[in-house]
């Protein structure tokens, strides 16, 4: 389940085959398996988007998602296998694939930790035609967060993603970014359309 730059079907590609995503600094080694995703739906989770920390990749603050702030998330359920899924959570936490994730825990309770990192959190956010719904962020919330505006490279891919994935206009998805905690007073709607138009 995706919130952020994996929104676009191109970056997640990225950690599928292996890759280098546009605008970014880094290039993944890729999945054991590199087929793509068998779906993409395009989907809506309660919670709040926020942008923190700094970015490897793209060298401003990351998405995450808080579930426990009121409002919607627009997200993209890709339809992968428990390997790809595996890693696809090591790359983005800065590990090497290769390893299964026991996922029992997060099937059954909701939530598991992987690790103390920025991506090592899973959460379960529901269900779709049989499928559990994973996603990855970090294990502390928009108010313990250390905000950080996010790149004009990683909001373009964000805004492409929305694009792609809910057909959303760059004016559309421009509000909506620019009023993310952490992009909020350093972005605005015409600074960020001007970066998708």
């Amino acid at each position: 389940m995706a919130y952020g730059s994996n929104l676009l079907a191109a970056r997640l590609a990225c950690y599928l085959r292996g890759g280098r995503p546009d605008g970014g600094a880094r290039a993944y080694p890729g999945c054991r398996d590199r087929r793509p995703a068998r779906r993409a739906v395009a989907t809506v989770l309660p919670g709040t988007l926020y942008f923190a920390g700094r970015s490897r990749v793209w060298g401003g603050g990351s998405a995450f998602y808080d579930p426990s702030v009121r409002g919607e998330v627009p997200g993209r359920a890709y339809l992968l296998t428990a390997g790809q899924f595996a890693d696809l959570a090591a790359q983005e936490a800065g590990r090497s694939p290769g390893a299964d994730l026991d996922l029992t825990g997060v099937l059954a309770d909701g939530r598991a930790v992987l690790g103390p990192g920025r991506h090592e959190t899973l959460l379960r956010v529901g269900e779709l035609d049989g499928h559990p719904l994973l996603t990855f962020t970090a294990p502390w919330g928009v108010a313990g967060a250390d905000l950080n505006a996010p790149a004009a490279a990683y909001l373009r891919t964000v805004g492409a993603g929305l694009a792609q994935s809910h057909g959303w206009g760059p004016w559309r998805s421009a509000g909506y970014l620019a009023t993310r905690p952490g992009a909020a007073g350093s972005w605005t709607p015409g600074a960020v359309a001007a970066l998708l138009g």
